[in-house]
């Protein structure tokens, strides 16, 4: 296994895997004798017969970064742009006129994707030297965020973070950064990752209007790319079991925006896979001084930093523009903070509960035995903060949410310096827990407004819930639609639909009915309110829950009118505290399996094919946290991730497992079955130890709803003969 006769195979195998043939010399020709008398291993060429790239071979236990210099000697002589160095295990690709080192890549590249970036290089342009669009983006931050990314990327930096506060214009600034690389020929294919589908419709929306000359399409899931468009707009889910089909330099820039921690961290191989200049966009800050403050800081947030900076390689964003900036200069309205008065809040302790405010009736067996558990024989508890409407509902509460809510809005605030505040009447967000408790809050606001209805049976306050099931999102788009475009409804209740990337520049209020200990998911949430909009010179942030203190969110309006924000959280230690364990996080893995059809309804995926989905998402962990697989031992083991998906259903029952043994059977046997499986693997050893580690993290006690493996061992490294 250590010598170049089988680096080869191995090496044919990836050719063939990536649609060569190696039996075609028009396409594949080896031992190239050169000008010099040397002879160049491989030597890929186009449909034509014309020389694009020079491909070395070392044996296997030789690094190829060890023929750098021989092979860019070889390409010099050919003419070539383009070097791949591969020992069977690893493969590097190397535009050696504009790299100084070679890097290493999933794949080697298909023809026509080799063909692409070698016409694009007879094209190309000084990037620094393309005239931004003004038409798209015509602030100085932007054009400064762009000027300084194409900088980066001139100077070879192929990872960049870029971050913006939320309605400082993302989606305009990445357009018009897209439209000047397309005209310098510095890319030919583009990849947009987003959060949620609904967001994707309102990317290529945004993408329509600014880039019309440069074709852009949502990818669906279940769908495959279009060839023929230039931007490909999509999420997580939809790429997860779809991106391993296609080589490596299908795609030469890849934009993350607001993917958040799983894009970087345990779902980075949809970036990893792809060859190409890597931006993120994001509106959090993120910088090292989140993990200063150990005790306090949320330990997801801080992962999340850790995980975003360690995947750009970088110590702080590229760019920075953000949220006290954008508020200075007059791009984003400021806010003031109201602190309810009247509804109990969390305090230092969290939320003291008596046991009369509880609505006994409400709760299910198991919850009811606990809280009794918990109470004891005292009349009141100290719980956590995320636990009220989750674990319990204080009825009396919600409607003095609405009350204290109604007369604020009719009275005003008196600010702790003794001045006189006036929310804005319209359109306002209320963030809830639940579908019961957005359900609950929504019927109660529009009560309380039943006096602005035009008839009786127009809502004032409707609700939109994600994450729990079909009929929770059934019209979801409708409402959101008409909370944008039409009078009413003017309250909008919301669970997990409206936290990050919706855009309504007319929200005046955001009323936080529910807790969050994660600073970026609360600078989300509180980004929904500061875009500008006609008469808008302010929005209110109504907290009836105590976030803002947790978060040192205290609103101080300086000289000019802008915020300052004092960044100190408060760490809870009750004495005796009813905890609850809650994924309050942004994370891309934990919404809903939904895709939205051409009219932009939400359609829901068929059991089997959410539950193919999930599978696919578990497999993708997994394989992520295998090392020293060689190219062959993925191809074989994604193979079998394309059957666990493919058969879903046979999967979905108890002492469900993927057998070695058919490894035997079609479309296996195609590769030579189980006995060519044990060659590819090393050993059969190793082949039972890697399918009983997927087992066990995929069926052996995952739970069924899509959620995180756990860490585990990788599978022993290969034998060596």
């Amino acid at each position: 296994m250590t010598n170049e006769a089988f680096a080869r195979v191995q090496i044919d195998a990836l050719l063939a895997a990536q649609g060569w043939n190696p039996k075609d010399p028009n396409a594949v020709r080896y031992e190239v004798v050169l000008p010099d008398g040397t002879r160049a291993d491989y030597v890929l060429c186009d449909r034509h017969g014309r020389a694009l790239a020079v491909l070395e071979a070392k044996r296997y236990a030789i690094s190829p970064q060890d023929a750098a210099a021989q092979a860019k000697a070889y390409a010099q002589q050919l003419g070539v742009p383009y070097v791949f160095l591969s020992n069977g295990k690893e493969v590097l690709f190397w535009d050696w006129q504009r790299e100084a080192f070679p890097h290493e890549v999933k794949t080697v590249f298909r023809q026509d994707d080799l063909e692409r970036r070698a016409a694009s290089l007879t094209l190309r342009r000084d990037v620094l030297q393309v005239p931004i669009d003004r038409r798209i983006v015509e602030r100085d931050y932007q054009l400064e965020c762009i000027h300084t990314l194409c900088q980066q990327i001139v100077q070879g930096r192929r990872k960049l973070l870029a971050e913006m506060a939320t309605g400082t214009g993302k989606t305009r600034t990445a357009a018009a950064l897209i439209k000047r690389l397309f005209e310098a020929n510095l890319v030919t294919r583009v990849l947009f990752l987003v959060d949620r589908i609904p967001l994707a419709k309102q990317t290529e929306d945004a993408f329509a209007e600014h880039l019309p000359d440069y074709p852009a399409y949502v990818l669906r899931a279940g769908r495959r790319f279009q060839d023929e468009k230039r931007i490909t707009i999509t999420t997580l889910q939809s790429m997860v079991n779809l991106y391993a089909d296609y080589s490596s330099g299908y795609f030469d820039l890849v934009i993350s925006d607001e993917c958040h921690r799983s894009i970087y961290g345990q779902w980075s191989g949809v970036l990893k896979h792809f060859d190409g200049v890597q931006i993120g966009l994001t509106a959090t800050p993120c910088v090292h001084t989140v993990d200063d403050d150990a005790d306090s800081a949320d330990p997801e947030d801080k992962a999340f930093v850790r995980d975003t900076l360690r995947f750009f390689e970088v110590d702080a964003p590229t760019f920075s523009y953000k949220l006290k900036d954008a508020i200075r200069d007059g791009h984003l309205v400021p806010y003031q903070v109201y602190k309810a008065q009247t509804v109990k809040t969390a305090a230092e302790g969290g939320f003291p509960v008596k046991r009369t405010e509880l609505d006994w009736s409400a709760m299910d067996a198991t919850t009811r035995t606990e809280l009794e558990q918990v109470f004891g024989d005292q009349a009141e508890i100290v719980v956590d903060p995320s636990a009220l409407e989750r674990k319990f509902t204080i009825p009396e509460r919600n409607r003095a949410i609405v009350r204290e809510y109604a007369q604020v809005l009719a009275n005003g605030f008196v600010d702790r310096r003794g001045v006189l505040r006036k929310p804005l009447l319209g359109k306002t967000i209320v963030f809830a827990v639940n579908k019961q408790h957005a359900h609950t809050l929504a019927q109660l606001f529009d009560a309380q407004f039943a006096h602005l209805k035009p008839s009786p049976e127009v809502r004032v306050a409707d609700y939109v819930v994600s994450g729990q099931g079909a009929d929770d999102t059934t019209d979801g788009m409708g409402k959101i639609r008409r909370f944008k475009k039409e009078p009413f409804p003017q309250i909008l209740v919301s669970v997990n639909m409206l936290d990050t990337g919706f855009d309504c520049p007319e929200v005046v209020n955001l009323v936080f009915a529910r807790f969050t200990r994660s600073s970026i998911l609360y600078q989300q949430m509180r980004g929904r309110g500061t875009r500008k909009a006609r008469n808008k010179p302010v929005f209110t942030l109504f907290d009836f829950v105590g976030v803002s203190d947790y978060h040192g969110d205290d609103d101080e309006f300086a000289e000019g009118g802008f915020v300052v924000s004092k960044q100190t959280r408060k760490k809870y230690q009750p004495r005796r505290l009813l905890s609850l364990d809650v994924d309050d996080h942004i994370d891309p893995t934990t919404r809903d399996w939904i895709t939205v059809d051409e009219d932009g309804n939400m359609v829901f995926p068929e059991a089997s094919e959410q539950r193919a989905a999930e599978l696919g998402l578990r497999f993708e962990a997994w394989l992520l946290h295998q090392t020293g697989l060689n190219p062959g031992e993925e191809t074989w083991l994604r193979m079998v991730g394309q059957q666990l998906r493919a058969n879903a259903d046979a999967y979905s029952g108890a002492g469900a497992e993927f057998q070695v043994e058919q490894f035997a059977f079609h479309p296996f046997s195609q590769l030579g079955g189980l006995q060519q499986a044990v060659r590819v693997f090393g050993s059969e050893q190793r082949l039972r130890a890697l399918i009983a580690d997927l087992n066990a993290q995929l069926f052996g006690g995952a739970a069924d709803d899509g959620a995180t493996p756990q860490p585990h061992k990788p599978a022993p490294p290969p034998a060596t003969h």
